[in-house]
């Protein structure tokens, strides 16, 4: 998408669409008014109203987009209001979509942002698509009274949008095409960027002791990968990172305890923290953050075969912590108790994230649209959730009660990889929590979020999100970058 800002009233080609930001209480004249008095239109959030283009006004078709109370509107409203236009006349065969009604410079850039994350697309195997159903419009123009002011804020907001643009390829790219080692080498490319990638095969995870990771991924032929990303922005080259952990399960059968055949596609999702992770790396080195960060990625297939591990078995954390497997099906948490433990012994960092899908629990407990945040440090639960509320990136707070942790108690070994589904999230959590080593930590579980399908955000389409890369990058921008 081809974005740029203009000036009010610059003029707009007979084969344009505009869309006009307008709220609750506005008061139209003329055509425009009488439209709006036939219709059921208030200017209510979501609202649109697509009406010919009045006399006076070159445009092909003005919609209008309701963005509820003009004092309560901000960033995130003027993303939605824009992405909403863009979405009503996407498909309308016209190449030109007119932005106005978001006059700052920031709210301005913002709009941009909006447009650039609806008008994501992930089409790179459709061959017979017809030309109908694309959408038309590839150039989008925002006006404001500072476009320079508007361009210079869009600039963080368009690498951004790149990371997340990022992210969604990788979540959305099918396992036979993404799997550990392609991904780990997609990551490695990212280096065109500033960043250093390390990437570590079976035989140096065996060296460290990595018995959980390797575990999961042994009963397929693909081998497993660590991916070690690191950006080093800070004034400081030697100060103490912080650190994100990606669970990067790049298609998950459930091993010897496989799961049903409906619906098992999806599973080609089940790395979507690791791909976040990616991004937040992405959008920090590409917008040259001030900070040191790290990022680890464990990348896995958990396939059914006469190598799988299966239930039953003992297996040697890098810790050293000892886990019954009691279904192969939790296996997320397994490849994150290396990769945490790992992160924590090289890196020091201070603190670490990381994003999973872990469990279907979070979703039974807290529905499609918030991510779980369980976390062992009250400042980084806090910054945590400021950033999720500043991004709309939905984060619910879950405890960690030390009373469940006799749910993961094992007869045989140090604990048990599953607690059963009574708190079944939660039990995840306090697993993970073993292989901090005091660490300020904080896990996300993304499962109800890394993928929508169908979407109800007007900025991200039906499929992967790209959830938790703004929302750390947020944080990261809001508290820690020097």
């Amino acid at each position: 998408m081809d974005i740029q800002f203009v000036a009010p009233g610059a003029g707009v080609p007979a084969k344009a669409a505009v869309v006009r930001i307008v709220f609750e209480g506005d008061t139209h004249e003329g055509a425009i008014g009488q439209a709006v008095a036939a219709s059921r239109f208030t200017g209510g959030k979501g609202q649109t109203l697509d009406i010919l283009a009045p006399q006076g006004l070159d445009a092909a078709r003005l919609v209008l987009v309701g963005a509820g109370k003009r004092d309560g509107f901000d960033a995130v409203g003027a993303e939605h209001a824009a992405a909403t236009g863009y979405n009503a006349v996407k498909a309308s065969g016209l190449e030109l979509l007119r932005i106005e009604g978001a006059a700052g410079a920031d709210l301005a850039a913002r709009a941009a942002l909006g447009v650039r994350l609806a008008s994501y697309r992930f089409d790179k195997y459709r061959t017979k698509e017809p030309a109908e159903k694309k959408p038309s419009v590839v150039k989008t123009e925002v006006a404001t009274p500072d476009a320079d002011a508007a361009l210079a804020a869009f600039a963080p907001l368009a690498a951004l949008a790149d990371a997340i643009s990022f992210t969604r390829d990788l979540v959305s790219e099918p396992p036979n095409v993404l799997y550990p080692a392609e991904f780990a080498a997609r990551v490695k490319a990212l280096e065109t960027l500033g960043l250093e990638v390390e990437i570590l095969g079976e035989v140096e995870m065996k060296a460290l002791g990595m018995g959980a990771l390797l575990a999961v991924g042994q009963g397929s032929i693909r081998e497993s990968q660590l991916a070690v990303i690191r950006w080093n922005g800070a004034a400081d080259k030697s100060a103490q990172p912080i650190a994100f952990v990606g669970k990067g399960v790049c298609f998950d059968t459930g091993g010897i305890s496989i799961k049903p055949a409906e619906n098992m596609e999806d599973m080609k999702w089940d790395m979507g923290g690791a791909a976040a992770v990616a991004g937040v790396m992405h959008v920090l080195a590409g917008r040259k953050a001030k900070v040191n960060a790290v990022g680890i990625l464990g990348l896995v297939e958990n396939m059914p075969d006469g190598n799988s591990y299966r239930p039953g078995d003992v297996l040697t954390s890098m810790s050293g912590q000892t886990i019954e497997v009691v279904n192969t099906d939790a296996e997320g948490r397994l490849v994150l108790a290396d990769a945490l433990w790992y992160c924590q012994d090289r890196f020091k960092p201070k603190f670490m994230v990381d994003l999973a899908t872990l469990t279907g629990a979070i979703i039974i407990a807290i529905g499609n649209d918030l991510a779980g945040c369980y976390a062992n440090d009250e400042d980084l639960a806090a910054g945590l959730l400021a950033a999720s509320k500043a991004e709309d990136e939905g984060l619910w707070r879950m405890p960690l009660p030390e009373a469940y942790n006799k749910q993961i108690d094992s007869m045989i070994a140090d604990m048990k990889n599953t607690g059963g589904r009574p708190g079944g999230s939660i039990t995840a959590a306090l697993f993970l929590q073993k292989y901090v080593n005091g660490t300020p930590w904080a896990h996300l579980d993304i499962a109800s979020t890394a993928w929508k399908k169908p979407s109800s955000i007007p900025t991200s389409p039906d499929g992967a999100t790209g959830f938790g890369v703004r929302l750390l990058n947020r944080m990261v921008q809001d508290k820690y970058e020097g």
